[in-house]
């Protein structure tokens, strides 16, 4: 199919852009590298009357370690700037967002979509999004009326539903700390569609032992979720069975193509896989 039709408008700056998506209204959508929005579109699933091309906004394009310590990742940078940066530009301890770009899609998806498209498009699934809730991202969002910033757990409403308002553009993500022990998991039918689960761990190690650490999931609601149960047992001195097993007790959501059973079948094995992979590194 091809999209309904549509108006283009190309922005010049990013101050333009948020004018221009305030003068719009709700009407309007903005594109970025288009690799979730075009699809979409073709299969008039979404009919904006009105694209706002940002992919020009070259202060959007960086990506590097900040006087704080935290990992500072442009809107527009691609998963493909990501996947093959240098390791002092993406610091130490951020190797899980470097691992978890080999599932993102395939390559000509990586070298094309952007990170903010990624986390504006709000897809419970996508990787980006559950290392935002795992790591506690922050996200900076320029509008008509300047910035805001939210919490990532604070800025997924729902499925594909975020809290940018209609006329504001995602401008930054902030990974505040390093995760020297994390890992991001997922299955998917075939390697690069969109995976049914997304499992995420970072522990707290300490001294070659395990003393606590966080366990999120995408797939199984309609946001990704943190899972408190089974973080309560890696507090606990509990064994990544065990974790695994509390993580499957998350209320999975069943469709068509694959029931909550299985759904719980995956949440276990990818939560066990995903703390043995942190646990190695």
């Amino acid at each position: 199919m091809k999209p309904a039709p549509f108006r283009y408008h190309r922005a010049r700056d990013l101050e333009g852009a948020t004018a221009l998506l305030a003068e719009l209204g709700d009407d309007a959508k903005v594109l970025a590298g288009g690799q979730s929005l075009v699809a979409m579109m073709n299969f008039r699933l979404a009919r904006p009357a009105h694209l706002v091309d940002i992919a020009g906004l070259r202060e959007l394009d960086r990506l590097g370690v900040g006087a704080d310590g935290g990992l500072r990742i442009g809107a527009l940078t691609t998963h493909h700037t990501v996947e093959t940066a240098p390791a002092h530009t993406l610091g130490a301890g951020f190797d899980v967002i470097r691992d978890a770009m080999a599932w993102i899609g395939h390559l000509p998806i990586r070298t094309r979509g952007t990170v903010g498209g990624s986390i504006a498009h709000g897809d419970p699934t996508a990787e980006w999004c559950l290392l935002a809730v795992l790591l506690d991202a922050e996200f900076v969002a320029r509008g008509p009326g300047g910035r805001r910033r939210f919490r990532a757990d604070e800025f997924f409403f729902g499925y594909y539903t975020t809290a940018l308002r209609p006329d504001e553009i995602l401008e930054e993500i902030v990974f505040p700390r390093p995760a020297p022990h994390a890992a991001l998991t997922e299955f998917a039918e075939r390697r690069g569609d969109f995976a049914l689960v997304s499992c995420a761990v970072d522990l707290d190690v300490d001294g070659g032992a395990v003393r606590g650490g966080r366990v999120a999931v995408g797939g199984v609601a309609p946001t990704p979720v943190r899972v408190p149960g089974a973080e309560a047992v890696l507090a606990g001195g509990g064994s990544f069975r065990d974790c695994a097993e509390a993580a499957s007790l998350v209320a999975p959501a069943g469709d068509a193509a694959d029931s909550a059973r299985y759904r719980k079948h995956l949440v276990r094995t990818l939560v066990e896989r995903a703390c043995e992979e942190a646990m190695s590194r």
